[in-house]
């Protein structure tokens, strides 16, 4: 297993300063493994909610949560929603001495859950399959190709790891969303999400979808809801600028996981992935991962326009409006629309990011960003300008 030793970090920053810590993120990313790692370093007690032995023991949970000390590990909490409203009256005690940490794959009972119980007592850490930053650039091709979930990328080849993650794809389908509450036929669910490894890096669009499915905008729109809220898929947002030009207001949709992507597109190998007619879009999510995972901004963005220009990833970042576009070429064009998107968009700064074995400047506000330097990123956003901004 590769150390990771920033997440660790941010989990003992958010255990020392919040009651509850909510560890959420997509199953078979390493949440358990990590949050053993952090309780052996500290007087802890570890509860598996999917171990019979664990659940007997939490059968008169006030009681037995009441007695521990020190760090109390509640992982796959959202099998025993209940628990909620226990840890709030534990928290809430004036002789309070311990400290929770709960883990989750992110479903929407459990972030319901918490912020009915326990809002204003708890703070989340997403945690994701390995990046850039762990795995090292000489293995991007790997990371890519495989995803980040940690069993894929570790695998001994790569048909190993494809064939762990068709299993997790019908293990996931079969028996994670029905653990949640949730009714969805498997075989509907897996065509949709199949539906969706072709539309990755698109604008969603419900008729369309659905005409395909024989569903209706409903159905697929919760379908879509239920892989989004289990952190398989996210849903980019449309930025809106006060603009006189007709701007894209559906979502982009992205499979999280390149992995889970190539997989439901049968691209085993690097030589099929590189053959797909989607491998520009397959890199686009790819690098808005890393550059997320990098960055870890409080919301992100999209912007299009009908009739041209967009840029692939807006963010707010310390007052400076920052934006990307990922193009899947070592030397990349800066056309004359990414200039009008500076322009249109009051940008601080656009960073073209592709595979390019180094960043360059372009222009005063335009730069050629290599995604195997994200480390070095923060030194490259210039200071916030002080121009004007149309309203949003």
């Amino acid at each position: 297993m590769l150390e990771r030793a920033d997440h660790m970090l941010r989990i003992g920053q958010a255990t020392a300063r919040s009651p509850v810590t909510a560890l959420l993120g997509p199953r078979q990313c390493g949440k358990t493994t990590m949050a053993r790692a952090f309780a052996a370093t500290q007087e802890a007690t570890f509860f598996d909610l999917e171990s019979e032995v664990d659940l007997r023991r939490l059968g008169n949970p006030e009681m037995a949560l009441g007695a521990c000390r020190g760090l109390v590990v509640l992982d796959e909490i959202q099998r025993a929603p209940n628990l909620f409203n226990v840890l709030r009256v534990l928290v809430d005690r004036v002789d309070a001495s311990s400290r929770f940490l709960i883990l989750g794959s992110a479903s929407p009972d459990l972030v319901r859950g918490v912020s009915e119980s326990l809002a204003g007592r708890v703070e989340f850490v997403e945690l994701t399959g390995f990046g850039l930053d762990e795995t090292g650039i000489d293995d991007w091709r790997q990371l890519w190709l495989r995803g980040g979930l940690p069993r894929s990328y570790l695998a001994a080849s790569d048909d190993d790891s494809m064939a762990w993650r068709e299993g997790f794809i019908r293990t996931f389908l079969e028996r994670d969303i029905p653990q949640l509450g949730i009714s969805i036929p498997s075989a509907a669910m897996r065509r949709f999400w199949t539906m969706l490894a072709h539309w990755h890096g698109q604008t969603w669009n419900a008729s369309e979808l659905g005409r395909s499915m024989s569903a209706t905008d409903k159905t697929v729109r919760r379908y879509l809801d239920v892989l989004t809220g289990t952190y398989m898929v996210r849903q980019l947002q449309p930025w809106l600028e006060n603009l006189a030009k007709r701007q894209v207001k559906a979502p982009k949709i992205y499979l999280r996981d390149s992995g889970m992507l190539h997989a439901l597109l049968g691209a085993a190998t690097d030589s099929v992935l590189l053959s797909l007619p989607r491998v520009g879009a397959s890199w686009e999510g790819f690098a808005i991962e890393q550059i997320l995972n990098r960055l870890r901004p409080a919301q992100a963005w999209f912007w299009s326009a009908h009739g041209g220009g967009e840029v692939d990833l807006l963010i707010m970042e310390n007052g400076r409006r920052l934006g990307f576009e990922a193009k899947f070429s070592e030397a990349p064009d800066v056309t004359r629309s990414m200039h009008n998107v500076v322009d249109d968009l009051r940008l601080d700064h656009l960073f073209v990011v592709c595979p390019s074995p180094e960043s360059y400047p372009v222009h005063e506000r335009i730069s050629v960003q290599s995604l195997f330097e994200l480390s070095d990123l923060a030194g490259r956003i210039p200071p916030a300008t002080t121009r004007a901004r149309p309203v949003q």
